[in-house]
């Protein structure tokens, strides 16, 4: 099928205006009449992933982070980005980022989901659609109280994690969590608005980590790559379940970083 049409069909469940203003979402490279039947799913359009993508015949290829996100003056090999440009259009590989349109309309309720938050509600409120609100993270209860210890012990399982990075005191009792997959900086100032005790994200510095500590909110930092994964196979079940005519592949799931 036509990459427009896939396109369409994504598009009608993660329209582009559900994304936020700052974002670059949409076909960045490539053909929309090109001819799709081998998607290529992935997180990051890293070299390693377009390797991966071009090894495996792959059409189009569809990532959650936007690979040009900065305003690019030129499109030549003198740079990474470039570079990564080039080869794609060289290997008539199509390009598609859906980034923070899939994080207030999937990301935030597959989180949810995932970490069995009960009594739900949107964190950061970013949009209406048919009088129902949408946006940024979600916060709610624990189906018990347990310390921050535990939740971290907990999140780690949920998210499949060998390791996080926690901020308070782990003796505390916790029972209300707060989630915002990705860079979670900005989602302190809704958590502690809406009562969270803890909030699990990721990329929080130190002194983001100390002053939510100092104002009554634990941080368990699971990560940027660690909470957004679960793009991956969550796209992989959509266009399978959507357009099975498609050959739809994973890129491996491959921590970026390791703590030694």
């Amino acid at each position: 099928m036509l990459c427009k049409e896939i396109i369409q069909v994504i598009e009608a469940t993660y329209p582009r205006s559900a994304a936020l203003d700052f974002d670059n979402v949409g076909l960045l490279a490539g053909r929309e009449d090109k001819e799709v039947s081998r998607v290529y799913l992935a997180l990051d359009a890293t070299d390693g992933v377009i390797d991966r993508a071009i090894e495996a015949g792959a059409d189009m290829l569809i990532t959650h982070h936007p690979l040009i996100f900065s305003p690019m003056k030129k499109v030549t090999d003198e740079d990474f980005i470039g570079r990564r440009v080039v080869r794609l259009i060289q290997n008539d590989i199509a390009y598609y980022a859906m980034h923070t349109n899939y994080d207030v309309l999937g990301m935030a309720s597959l989180a949810e989901k995932i970490l069995e938050i009960k009594n739900a509600q949107v964190l950061d409120v970013t949009m209406s659609a048919d009088g129902h609100e949408e946006g940024i993270g979600r916060v709610g209860d624990l189906e018990k109280s347990m310390t921050l210890e535990e939740c971290c012990i907990y999140v780690k399982h949920r998210l499949k994690l060998g390791s996080l990075k926690v901020f308070g005191d782990m003796d505390r009792k916790v029972s209300r969590l707060a989630v915002s997959p990705g860079s979670g900086k900005s989602a302190v100032a809704p958590a502690i608005a809406k009562g969270a005790d803890v909030l699990v994200t990721g990329d929080i510095g130190h002194h983001d980590g100390l002053d939510a500590v100092e104002q009554g909110l634990a941080v368990i930092d699971a990560g940027h790559y660690g909470t957004e994964y679960i793009f991956i196979d969550d796209m992989k079940q959509f266009l399978n379940g959507k357009l099975p005519v498609l050959d739809v592949i994973t890129t491996p799931i491959i921590h970026p970083f390791q703590i030694i």
